[in-house]
């Protein structure tokens, strides 16, 4: 599926820049057009370009000059050169400069598109194995209990289709991973996945955000920004939170759905965009469209296949594989030595609530994979760890969460460190008054104070 791609053309021959500019137009591109490369470099600072096609022999600075430079400035934008007076020595030169082709003048059409298209695939080859690198491990939709089959068995029925995803569930279930996951089972695979969370973005910079914007279109818009229709054309759009859009926002973007065109912000023409939207909310939808809050006309665009992801609560086979899975990935990320859950300390994990559902799973299992001494994570390690998450999930903030009154900080922040160190003294209470430097009878009232259970503690496992 061909993806329109936005190229600087840079040329100091007028004929040579129309008839370019034209020819990839009518090929579905964008092109803007400089005539030296003083220009061009100032346009490289202020946008961005999915390719450079420029001229070597220029007056001022060449364009031998140009690759040289932006090879410098860590330019990753890939150039290719063309010129009427070619040589084996520049071409040479050229190469050895980073150049990703060099053409010579006069350029036939088709050969010339046949050659941009191959540079922008093996651009967005190289962008996509970054990307893949990068999140290795961190994308993967793990479990195998009866909730999780029927999940994925929804997913590879609706990924090969057209079909607008509406993706339910509470914070921290994994909408994202989910969304992913239909993008990558789908036709649209080797194209762009963006992501946009509609909670996190203010109301007044949504727009701009979802469309793009012209330079000068408004106070601090010092360049042209490409919005994330334009960034996902030809693959996927995942809206995050679209319970939270501005009702004014809805809209437009029911609008962009209905016609497939946007309009950046200060622009006076629409751009065609090729884009599938999936969306994804913990909120209840259907009351909001009765209380005026979300429009119905784009409520019945976007839901038309919803998928409901269970929560961690309701998913206790998983946690053997769910909790292997983080041990690994934290292991990995950070260098560490691999620990082994076991099979009580997995158990104690499944009595707790999880608010925060996978993603808190995931945060209290590196949290183990750091303060445990021995390398298997025991059923008591688990439990003087969740006592702060419970603490924290049920009312008094952690110290760590920068929320509640300097009192409910102070006090969690105590709780954690007196857990800390009963810990690491093995319940050797004198040991830990010295440590803490306080008198051991006013150790017992502290623990009190702070609701810290030591004969809970102690119990065996």
């Amino acid at each position: 599926m061909p993806r329109k791609a936005h190229l600087l053309l840079v040329d100091d021959d007028p004929n040579t820049l129309a008839s370019l500019s034209r020819a990839f137009r009518m090929a579905g591109h964008e092109a803007t057009v400089c005539d030296n490369a003083s220009r061009a470099a100032e346009l490289l600072r202020t946008e961005s370009f999915d390719l450079i096609l420029s001229d070597v022999v220029m007056p001022g600075k060449s364009g031998l000059e140009l690759l040289e430079d932006l090879k410098k400035a860590g330019v990753k934008t890939p150039i290719i050169l063309i010129s009427g007076q070619a040589n084996i020595e520049m071409a040479v030169k050229a190469t050895k400069l980073g150049a990703l082709d060099f053409l010579e003048k006069p350029l036939s059409a088709d050969k010339l598109l046949v050659t941009v298209e191959n540079a922008l695939r093996m651009s967005r080859l190289e962008e996509e194995n970054r990307e893949l690198r990068h999140r290795l491990g961190k994308h993967e939709l793990v479990g195998s209990g009866p909730a999780m089959k029927k999940l994925i068995a929804q997913i590879e029925r609706v990924a090969p289709s057209e079909t607008r995803v509406c993706i339910l569930g509470e914070t921290g279930t994994g909408k994202e991973l989910v969304a992913r996951a239909i993008h990558e089972k789908s036709p649209r695979h080797e194209n762009p996945f963006i992501t946009l969370n509609c909670a996190a973005v203010p109301a007044e910079l949504i727009e701009s955000e979802l469309f793009g914007h012209e330079k000068g279109a408004f106070t601090g818009a010092a360049a042209r920004h490409v919005g994330k229709f334009e960034q996902a054309d030809g693959g996927t759009l995942c809206l995050d939170e679209i319970g939270d859009m501005p009702v004014a926002m809805q809209a437009k973007l029911l609008r962009v759905l209905e016609e497939g065109e946007v309009e950046r912000v200060g622009g006076d023409k629409p751009i065609r965009v090729n884009v599938r939207v999936v969306v994804a909310t913990h909120r209840n939808l259907e009351s909001l469209v009765k209380q005026n809050a979300f429009r119905s006309d784009l409520f019945h665009r976007i839901y038309v296949f919803p998928l409901t992801l269970p929560p961690l609560r309701e998913r206790p086979e998983d946690f053997p594989d769910l909790v292997a899975h983080f041990a690994r990935q934290v292991a990995a990320q950070n260098g560490w030595k691999d620990k082994i859950f076991t099979e009580e300390a997995i158990a104690e994990l499944r009595k707790y609530g999880w608010p925060g559902n996978v993603r808190e799973l995931r945060n209290v299992v590196e949290r183990l994979a750091l303060l445990a001494d021995d390398d298997n994570v025991s059923t008591a390690d688990v439990r003087l760890v969740l006592l702060t998450s419970d603490s924290a999930s049920s009312g008094a903030s952690s110290s760590s969460s920068g929320t509640g009154t300097l009192a409910e900080r102070t006090e969690a922040f105590e709780r954690e460190v007196m857990l800390a160190e009963i810990r690491r003294h093995n319940f050797h209470m004198t040991n830990v008054a010295r440590a803490l430097g306080l008198e051991r009878s006013h150790l017992y009232k502290k623990c009190q104070q702070l609701g810290i259970d030591l004969q809970a503690l102690r119990k065996p496992e």
